[in-house]
């Protein structure tokens, strides 16, 4: 069985992310999409928020399933026996910093890593952008899942009470 895991804080999960993650699922049998628990970060979902949402944005492929991990990523494939690592880039700054990251994992544990273009009309998406737009109102309904969209637009209501 071919496996591999897909991780990120997806604070909040965007399309760029449903894009790579779905792309990603149809290389492979089985994709862990892996989200890092950082207790040092607060963020704008906890973890289990960030968990839930995920699975609704991916719930329509059933070779994916959802975790966490906190520490190590490649600590985290090989207790997990998962030898790939999926890694979506937007740019070519993207690609410098995972380039080191992909040369450092597979050194540590002999884990490769692919990288996944992201499609043109998500490119431009990031997880920042989203939070800050949302942040001061504005509509990010097409940049990211409904459910995630829901939520965003639940605390902004929250804010102005």
């Amino acid at each position: 069985m071919r496996r591999a895991v897909c991780p990120g804080s997806f604070d909040p999960v965007t399309n760029g992310h449903v894009d790579v993650i779905a792309r990603a699922a149809g290389l492979y049998d089985e994709l862990v999409v892996a989200v890092l628990v950082n207790p040092g970060k607060a963020g704008l979902f906890d973890v289990h928020e960030r968990m839930s949402l995920l699975r609704e944005a991916v719930v329509d492929l059933p070779n994916v399933t959802v975790d966490s991990f906190e520490g190590l990523l490649v600590d985290y494939c090989l207790a997990q026996q998962i030898p790939v690592i999926v890694k979506g880039l937007r740019a070519v700054g993207d690609f410098e910093y995972e380039l080191q990251m992909a040369q450092m994992n597979r050194e540590l544990a002999a884990v490769e890593t692919l990288f996944v273009p992201t499609a043109p009309q998500v490119g431009h998406l990031s997880s920042s952008l989203v939070k800050q737009i949302a942040r001061f109102g504005g509509d990010v309904s097409s940049l990211v899942p409904k459910a995630v969209n829901d939520r965003l637009v639940a605390q902004s209501r929250g804010r102005q009470s």
